[in-house]
């Protein structure tokens, strides 16, 4: 034994790694029958499964130019990094984007600019953009809502979502005056941090779920009587990234802390269908909003990617028939982002954004219904002159999703399946949500949304209008070869938007509606 262990302590620091060496070989020839390039070229052939791991961020770093990455390049990664730091966002020396490319919009600009009075709103408040219209006051809710921002943080769940990447953006809407979609997961308590919410849920009910899986309208009371600041009430019929696609949540995943909030079982599998149990056409999920909208008092909206239109139109027929709808449409593209889908859907599965939302506002404005429903766009929005198009196209308000989570620190690493999201917003672990600090970040998502309002404003008074919802049609081109075959988005996609209601910004700083009467705004 002595002499075994005298060999060992003799055999140099290069020995013991040619030991290991040998081992691994031994194992990749001999043992192991999953990796053929590993039986083959043993040692070596774990460097090809190395680089392809890091192969992403070798290509985001030093590979791919500033205008190629997808779903979003470095431009757009860093100026929303720059706005939430309240950093120089400009750029100098001009535009580096090819803007003769495929699909490049163009906003045009007014001689004379809109030019603001005396005591403007936004001579105040530059950041001051309050949505148009009001969620329910067609259908005479007890309890309309006028979003303040015309943009919110679109629907993301806890447990996709860590408890402090939840908390950060909640404290972010209450300093931006937005509102915060909850996702499908349910009311955790971080959505509880000041911030206007709107509550979604989809076909697993989570939160308003009874024993057995299925919609508890006696739990969707108690969470809103309990929970003053739900705003709003939407219905998940499908999202851009995985339509008409159920889901499973692993019971590894359910802790005793997101049981409690969805309403299901500690460490067991939870199934979530791809169709809704509490309707099953058209005219049960009328009835089926209405009933919540009666019961709660609040809006009740749908969300949806787009497709096929024949239910749609009978949606619309029903609502012509009956005077009743969901007052607000939220619009999802197919571009849009998810912690986890199947390329086949994430690529191929609805349409993108400006073709879905312009067939469906099409579909409604031929009915005569716009007025009725608030438009909320998402899918790659964020950013004031994308935005400046879904307005012209007949959008009232935009969700961000993925850019308020870069506006917190995501990096777009792609990894939010894994539980490993290097900025701990996409995982529940702990030690990488450690490094969040909520009181940071909340400002940061506050100063993205300010800078994007305090943009989307001045692109709006360069094009001669006191707000978005002015825009009309013609005063967005997209390029579709040169200029004299570039089309004004009226003749792309042709529809002509209606006009909003819309009597001045002062208007909609002095008064909110609540409860059937316009009182003086005091958040």
């Amino acid at each position: 034994m002595d002499s075994i262990l005298d060999i060992l302590s003799n055999i140099p620091w290069w020995g013991w790694i040619l030991i290991v060496l040998v081992l691994i070989a031994i194992r990749d020839v001999f043992l192991q029958k999953k990796h053929t390039i590993s039986h083959n070229y043993p040692i070596v052939g774990h460097l090809r499964y190395w680089l392809e791991s890091i192969g992403p961020e070798m290509r985001q770093y030093f590979v791919a130019n500033n205008r190629e990455e997808l779903p979003f390049n470095r431009i757009e990664r860093g100026w929303i990094y720059a706005s939430a730091k309240k950093e120089n966002n400009y750029e100098g020396f001009g535009t580096d984007r090819d803007i003769y490319e495929h699909q490049h919009i163009f906003i045009n600009n007014a001689m004379m600019p809109f030019k603001l009075e005396k005591n403007h709103p936004n001579i105040v408040d530059k950041t001051f953009l309050p949505c148009a219209k009001v969620m329910g006051l067609y259908n005479k809710r007890k309890k309309p809502y006028r979003p303040a921002s015309v943009i919110n943080v679109s629907a993301m769940s806890f447990g996709s979502l860590s408890a402090k990447a939840v908390e950060s953006l909640n404290k972010g809407v209450d300093i931006a005056n937005a509102y915060h979609n909850t996702g499908e997961g349910g009311l955790s308590p971080y959505h509880s941090n000041g911030g206007d919410v709107v509550f979604h849920f989809g076909t697993g009910y989570f939160g308003v779920r009874d024993e057995n899986g299925n919609f508890s309208m006696e739990k969707m009371i108690k969470l809103v009587e309990d929970n003053p600041f739900i705003k709003a009430i939407e219905i998940k019929l499908s999202q851009g990234a995985k339509p008409g696609k159920g889901g499973v949540l692993p019971g590894k995943k359910i802790t005793k802390e997101i049981a409690g909030i969805r309403g299901v079982e500690v460490g067991k599998d939870v199934l979530s269908p791809p169709n809704h149990s509490a309707f099953s056409n058209v005219k049960e999920m009328m009835d089926f909003i209405e009933a919540i909208a009666k019961a709660t008092g609040l809006p009740v909206g749908i969300k949806a990617a787009i497709g096929k239109l024949e239910q749609w139109n009978e949606l619309a027929d029903i609502m012509l028939k009956t005077g009743k709808g969901p007052d607000f449409i939220s619009v999802d593209g197919g571009e849009g982002g998810t912690g986890a889908a199947p390329p086949s859907f994430a690529d191929h599965v609805s349409l993108p954004w400006v073709y879905g939302f312009s067939d469906l506002y099409k579909l409604f404005k031929h009915k005569g219904l716009t007025e009725r429903i608030v438009f909320i766009g998402s899918g790659k929005l964020g950013f004031p002159a994308k935005a400046a198009m879904a307005f012209a196209m007949g959008a009232d308000c935009i969700n961000v999703a993925r850019e308020a989570m870069m506006s917190i620190g995501c990096i777009q690493a792609q990894i939010c399946h894994t539980n490993r999201c290097p900025s701990g917003i996409a995982t529940q672990n702990k030690w990488l949500q450690n490094g969040i600090d909520p009181t940071l970040k909340s400002v940061r998502l506050a100063q993205y949304f300010k800078t994007f309002k305090k943009e989307l404003i001045e692109i709006t008074h360069a094009a001669g209008y006191e707000h978005p919802c002015q825009f009309k049609m013609s005063d967005i081109e997209m390029n579709v070869d040169d200029h004299n075959l570039s089309k004004e988005l009226n003749r792309t996609y042709m529809y002509e938007k209606d006009s909003v209601s819309f009597s001045g910004m002062q208007n909609l700083k002095d008064c909110v509606y609540l409860g059937g009467h316009f009182k003086t705004q005091t958040k």
